[in-house]
């Protein structure tokens, strides 16, 4: 008799579902599994065979084949165990329940615990649009399904306690969703760093429209500090952004037990070490890689000329586009990736080119192939440029006063962002950093004065049409921020000065 049992299967951030069929027929004893199966489901067999007779079952010893469909579609990872071991169960008749309205997924101890799984938030959504009832899901796992409604979430810590639940001697008690507060971790605040106000209030213009940010100046002069402040003056997420964001890091597994939903806004700061696939996502079934990890929050790049060039290359796209596309033999998979691209780099390789008061040690040619690490067409998808100087002795003493504090900041960003929420209301556009080439013009109106002023820049800058666009998107953003409708003259003109450092460093 065949016996046929759901489970689910992951795609990318997709999901679809997966039909676990189990013959159990007369012949020589084996255990075959076919549809495509990975060297882990492949070992399925062995942790379904022990767990079964350590936990008083019977373990057929007819020739047993299970089927994973559809079977044109490679199955990947441990998350099978479960529901072949019900199968089977169902099959030698252990089992009388109806499990046809039911989906499980979970790894296997070789004594019967269910263990964790990744990717459990969006196969749970995509088991309820498919019409399932109730899934089955590691009790490590039942935090991130309880978020999604309209769908019994059940915790399984071991196979006996599944048993006696589908036999009704005792219920497992349905997840459910905490009712808790976003309460935000504490982070590192911005009034503790003593000084660079230019470099605050370009970080903030950056917050308030989604712009991403190079920070350049020699070692110790604070920009790991205020790079790593980003967050705290990040506006809150929406609850959209916390499943998507918490989908990404269901998949790759870094959802820690007992968490529901990704609430902060991610910080990754990769070192610079990293692979290219590291950085945009790979596997014979491509998982998220650094750039869709940070989804919603901030992709921190220190040391920017250490990473391969390869790596780098790799983050055109997904920087420009919010989407990183990843090919290879068995699929191809598409992640989003909004993020807060920030970049640190010194400029030159002893640090000190430019320094008031250090001398720098390093030759033209060294300093011209340190910075050609860093492409031109890179360079132009960062909107804004920023110098961080050496911070002067009495700051550091404490004889400056303190510097403003996140929270103020964040409010001023949170009136901007309420006003660019208004404005792309329906479009998809969630920031000024965002904005399509097609509501461009219409969004970034200017007065007289100013269209004279990006004009002169524009030709004396030799700015290209990619620059000149940014230049706008940052100048709409400064224009929000003291909540004027029309762009003038100051905005711009401070705008144009966060796109002249790759003039001043790369201009050769």
């Amino acid at each position: 008799m065949v016996v046929k049992c759901n489970s689910m299967g992951l795609f990318g951030m997709d999901s679809y579902i997966v039909e676990v069929e189990a013959d159990v027929s007369k012949g020589l004893s084996a255990f075959e599994i076919v549809g495509l199966p990975d060297a882990a489901v492949k070992e399925s067999k062995e942790r379904v065979r022990s767990a079964m007779v350590h936990c008083g079952f019977v373990f057929p010893t007819e020739h047993i084949t299970v089927n994973l469909a559809p079977a044109d579609i490679r199955k990947e990872g441990p998350l099978y165990d479960l529901p072949i071991l019900v199968a089977l169960l169902k099959a030698t008749n252990q089992i009388s329940a109806e499990i046809s309205d039911c989906a499980f997924m979970g790894e296997l101890s070789l004594s019967g615990e269910v263990r964790r799984t990744n990717g459990v938030l969006p196969m749970v959504i995509k088991a309820r649009e498919k019409g399932i009832g109730s899934v089955f899901v590691p009790s490590k796992n039942a935090c991130e399904g309880s978020v999604v409604d309209g769908i019994d979430v059940y915790p399984v810590e071991n196979i006996r306690q599944l048993f006696d639940h589908l036999e009704g001697k005792k219920l497992i008690e349905k997840a459910k969703a905490k009712n808790e507060s976003i309460i935000n971790a504490p982070m590192p605040d911005f009034s503790e760093v003593r000084g660079q106000y230019e470099a605050k209030r370009a970080l903030e213009i950056a917050a308030a429209g989604g712009h991403n940010v190079l920070l350049i100046g020699p070692p110790g002069a604070g920009k790991s500090m205020l790079a790593k402040r980003m967050p705290s003056i990040l506006p809150d997420m929406t609850f959209e952004e916390m499943i998507e964001t918490s989908k990404i890091h269901s998949v790759a597994g870094i959802l820690e037990d007992g968490q529901a939903l990704v609430r902060t806004r991610p910080f990754r700061s990769p070192h610079h070490t990293v692979s290219p696939v590291g950085l945009s996502g790979g596997g014979t079934i491509p998982k998220p890689g650094e750039v869709s990890l940070a989804h919603g929050g901030v992709l921190f790049l220190d040391e920017l000329p250490e990473f391969s060039r390869s790596a780098l290359e790799v983050l055109r796209q997904p920087v420009e586009n919010s989407v990183v596309t990843v090919s290879r033999v068995h699929a191809t998979v598409s992640y989003p990736c909004s993020v807060m691209l920030i970049a640190a780099m010194n400029p030159c390789p002893c640090g000190f080119y430019g320094h008031p008061t250090r001398k720098c040690t390093c030759n033209q040619k060294a300093i011209d192939r340190y910075l050609g690490r860093v492409s031109g067409p890179l360079l132009d998808r960062i909107d804004i440029h920023i110098e961080v100087p050496p911070v002067e002795y009495d700051e550091l003493s404490g004889k400056a006063p303190v510097g403003e504090a996140s929270e103020k900041i964040k409010e001023r960003v949170n009136k901007a962002r309420l006003i660019q929420h208004k404005r792309f209301s329906g479009t998809g556009i969630t920031c000024n950093a965002r904005i399509t080439s097609a509501l461009l013009r219409e969004v970034c109106v200017m007065d007289e004065e100013a269209e004279v002023i990006l004009k002169k820049a524009f030709e004396k800058l030799k700015l290209s049409a990619r620059a000149y666009d940014r230049v706008l998107k940052v100048a709409r953003t400064i224009a929000d921020l003291e909540g004027c409708e029309i762009i003038g003259a100051p905005h711009i003109l401070e705008a144009v000065q966060y796109r002249t450092l790759d003039k001043k460093y790369w201009a050769s």
